[in-house]
């Protein structure tokens, strides 16, 4: 995978740097905000993958209209490099029960914040007041949750550069961009509980699992 924009240059990104349309950049270039960039996040429709796992690029999103947490902090990346900030992205990983998080970064003064996709509630955009990468993933670690109730955020990674990749792996791809995907996953990941902390963990009581069973875009119903 060729890394063709070395991450301290090119700040704002140009419509042929990143292969788009015209139309599909003045989609994302009116996003000029984390909170603008949020808000089309949540209201692009969660993609349940009905015919298999999926990692869209940002072209498919725009076309499918569907995401999920990978596909949606691409899409938020990418809005952030158009208005002038580093597409940065973080990769949470968790205990092997569950499903890693990916959220895009943006800062404001030194404190970090986060955009999230996520069809529940609890997961999604973080205000820029966090003072480590390691403070803004705690502030997704209680909700962090399993079906059974169970915490399950262990990790979260490094902040990574998605100028370090060529936009046609992720930005304007067809297929599916796992690769990308698997990239973020081998980064270096700092551990947020130890094994013994994990071992005693509380779960989620019956009224909390009741509450995060409430998600935005229900599962299509099956015939």
């Amino acid at each position: 995978m060729p890394i063709v924009i070395p991450a301290s240059t090119c700040a704002t990104a140009r419509r042929d740097t990143l292969g788009l349309t015209p139309r599909e950049f003045a989609r994302l270039a009116r996003l000029t905000t984390p909170q603008r960039i949020q808000a089309f996040v949540n209201a692009t429709p969660i993609n349940h993958e009905e015919d298999g796992e999926t990692t869209l690029s940002v072209r498919e999103v725009l076309r499918q209209r569907r995401a999920h947490c990978i596909e949606g902090a691409f899409v938020a990346a990418c809005a952030l490099w158009i208005g002038g900030a580093p597409p940065l992205v973080m990769h949470m990983d968790c205990d092997p029960c569950d499903y890693p998080h990916v959220v895009a970064l943006f800062r404001s003064h030194s404190a970090w914040g986060a955009i999230s996709k996520s069809n529940g509630a609890v997961l999604r955009f973080r205000d820029p007041v966090y003072r480590s990468l390691r403070e803004l993933a705690l502030s997704y670690f209680h909700e962090y949750c399993d079906r059974r109730g169970r915490r399950t955020l262990r990790s979260y990674s490094t902040a990574f550069d998605l100028r370090r990749i060529d936009p046609r792996h992720w930005v304007t791809r067809a297929g599916t961009c796992s690769d990308v995907d698997a990239r973020l996953a081998a980064l270096r990941h700092y551990p947020l509980v130890s094994p013994r902390q994990a071992a005693r963990l509380s779960r989620r009581d019956p009224f909390e699992r009741r509450a995060a069973a409430l998600v935005e875009y229900p599962p299509p119903r099956t015939r």
